[in-house]
């Protein structure tokens, strides 16, 4: 039976989470089956010898220690013989030991490994609304911490096992030796399990809440870091530090409650073993009077009590860990559980065809899902028609909001159309493959990301086919060969995490550059240019128009601002409020669309006035120390 995802631990019966972590250990057994029986193998193989071995220790007391104290000699072969099955047992209660260990730890990790490529490989698979409503702190706890908790019972699991066959074994020798020791083992261990038991129930909903609290501080960690520019220049330190203090103070109490149950209940578990021994002794020395026992089964019997005190903890161990491991497995179940993946067609385009793809929107409509599954999606897109011809350059212009980022989204198949067509050379792009629709159109977008790797690695990606001089071609198409050039190490230069080393411009240059070493037939520019120098823009599109090198030029659809870049273009797309309300050369817009003017004189006149600063800080530097985001 498979467990319902997203079901908080903290709600449920005690009973209900010990029925629940059970069917995540029974996951895990099918998953790994002959691992496990290796694990159970050694442990069973350990729990019998630690019960041979009470009854030969009973033996050596009995039929050699106390006949030598009485005699006043000790029997060389009978000292040799009890030595001999004492190393032999411990030997083999070694390969035991080795064998449970072993078994445990691969098979834990095995899952872990396993788990968190599930994860992960889930979370690529999921459209972008899904990640917008989940932090990256939890996706990351996702994929970590929740897949190492649901997998930690796994290392005491097998020693568990072995030690409930040992328990019945102890159980069954003891009826065997003398029933009066035995009704003081059938007290003791069920007490012993009952007691674990309650551990249990009263550690659920505390791991619950320790778990949910490592995502949360994970994810405010993950915020502030993230945003450390804005922090530092808003003057946020003190406040994101509270924030995190705070969070982090949860999270400590909830830990420290965990701890102060595993610090009353863990001398109790520690105790009831060695009162059990107790027992034993008492009960044992009238039973001795009454002749009823010898020496040496009362010696066995003691021992027996004695060494089983640790193994039965292994029990506690697995009870103890289970809500913890529901809580994390019901985390991991709500990522793998999660619906509304992309899947891909089978139809590809011709590999070979190296001339400008043909994009084409039919009555598009999108909406965003929304937040909550119960609540209406928000409508961005509705009836969006248009064409980019092959070769040619289309611009898409807007103001903020009017859906221009998710026509790019929807042109490269980052979402798809609630209803409507997005066509690549007539083929709808749900129907291709995703190696085809990679291999033919490529995204830049607005927020640049770069690898904490080398410029080479950052434009490659490790794609067949992808040299140095394909990298180079594409550096010079990018107009960023100058300044990589000029890098330390060029081409082997390391650009540091979010690219760090360089600047707004350079940064969506390599980006750029990325896009175009693959050589797409159709690029789709979501404002990627915005940090660059509009002389340096300007040569970019140009050269993206007519490849100096010869190339086939790709089909361009771009989200522009700047009057220079829309003018470049053949055909405006004018957007408002989702919907196409305009269409032509950028001088016809201009001319009969009142709106459209007025938007793009806007822009105009903020980036002369971005421009005016930008020439004010050249000439009084700044004292920040804060780079300032802009090409020179």
């Amino acid at each position: 039976m498979r467990l319902t995802a997203g079901e908080s631990v903290a709600s449920k019966t005690s009973r209900d989470v010990l029925g629940r972590g059970l069917r995540v250990l029974g996951q895990a057994i099918r998953e790994q089956p002959r691992i496990f029986a290796v694990a159970v193998s050694g442990s069973v193989l350990f729990g019998l010898l630690v019960i041979a071995s009470a009854y030969v220790v009973g033996g050596v007391v009995g039929n050699v220690v106390v006949p030598a104290v009485e005699r006043g000699e000790v029997a060389r072969g009978a000292l040799a013989l009890a030595a001999t099955a004492l190393f032999g047992i411990s030997v083999l209660r070694v390969v035991g030991i080795f064998g449970r260990r072993l078994g445990a730890g691969y098979m834990q990790y095995r899952l872990q490994a396993a788990y968190r490529r599930r994860v992960t490989r889930r979370y690529l698979e999921l459209p972008l609304a899904w990640h917008h409503r989940n932090s990256t702190g939890t996706l990351l706890s996702n994929a970590n911490s929740d897949v190492e908790a649901a997998w930690y019972p796994i290392a005491p699991m097998p020693f568990a096992v072995g030690t409930l066959v040992m328990l019945v074994g102890a159980v069954a020798s003891l009826f065997f030796t003398d029933w009066a020791l035995a009704l003081v083992g059938l007290a003791v261990f069920p007490a012993l399990f009952a007691l674990n038991v309650v551990y249990s129930r009263r550690m659920a909903p505390r791991q619950a809440r320790a778990q949910r609290l490592r995502a949360e501080v994970s994810g405010i960690a993950h915020e502030s870091f993230d945003g450390a520019l804005v922090v530092k220049t808003m003057g946020r330190e003190a406040q994101e530090t509270a924030r995190f203090a705070a969070r982090a103070g949860d999270l400590r109490d909830a830990l420290i409650s965990v701890g102060r149950l595993r610090g009353v209940f863990d001398p109790m578990l520690e105790t009831l073993p060695s009162l059990g021994t107790l027992a034993v002794l008492v009960v044992g020395a009238i039973r001795l009077r009454q002749g009823a026992i010898t020496v040496t089964e009362l010696i066995s019997v003691a021992f027996l009590f004695t060494v089983l005190a640790f193994p039965v903890r292994a029990i506690g161990w697995v009870l103890a860990e289970l809500p913890r491991s529901v809580a994390g497995w019901d985390r991991v179940r709500r990522v793998l559980d999660a619906t509304g993946e992309m899947p891909y067609g089978t139809r590809t385009l011709d590999p070979a065809t190296r001339t400008p793809a043909t994009l084409a929107f039919h009555d598009v409509h999108f909406a965003y899902e929304p937040a909550e599954a119960h609540l209406p999606g928000a409508q961005v897109l509705g009836e969006v028609t248009f064409t980019v011809p092959a070769g040619k350059t289309v611009a898409l212009v807007g103001p903020t909001g009017a859906g221009k980022s998710t026509i790019a989204s929807l042109a490269v198949r980052l979402v798809d159309p609630g209803a409507g067509r997005v066509t690549l050379d007539g083929v709808d792009v749900r129907e291709l493959t995703a190696a085809s629709l990679a291999g033919t159109v490529a995204l830049v977008a607005q927020v640049p990301f770069v690898f904490d790797d080398t410029v080479r690695a950052n434009i490659a990606l490790d794609r067949a086919g992808i040299g140095d001089d394909e990298v180079w071609a594409a550096l010079r198409l990018a107009e960023a060969d100058g300044f990589v050039a000029a890098l330390p190490d060029g081409l082997d230069t390391m650009v540091g995490e979010r690219g760090t080393s360089l600047s707004g411009g350079q940064r969506q240059r390599l980006t750029l550059a990325r896009a175009l070493a693959g050589r797409p037939r159709l690029l789709v520019l979501d404002d990627a240019t915005s940090a660059v120098d509009p002389r340096v823009e300007a040569a970019i599109l140009a050269g993206l128009r007519a490849p100096a090198d010869g190339g086939a030029p790709a089909s361009i659809l771009v989200v522009a601002y700047r009057r220079a870049t829309i003018a470049l273009a053949d055909e405006v797309i004018y957007v408002e409020q989702g919907r196409v309300v305009a269409r032509g050369t950028h001088t016809e817009l201009l001319a009969t669309v009142p709106g459209y003017a007025d938007l793009v004189t806007a822009y105009e006149q903020a980036e002369q006035e971005r421009e005016q600063k930008q020439t004010y800080d050249e000439v009084t530097p700044m004292t920040s120390g804060l780079e300032i985001e802009v090409d020179r």
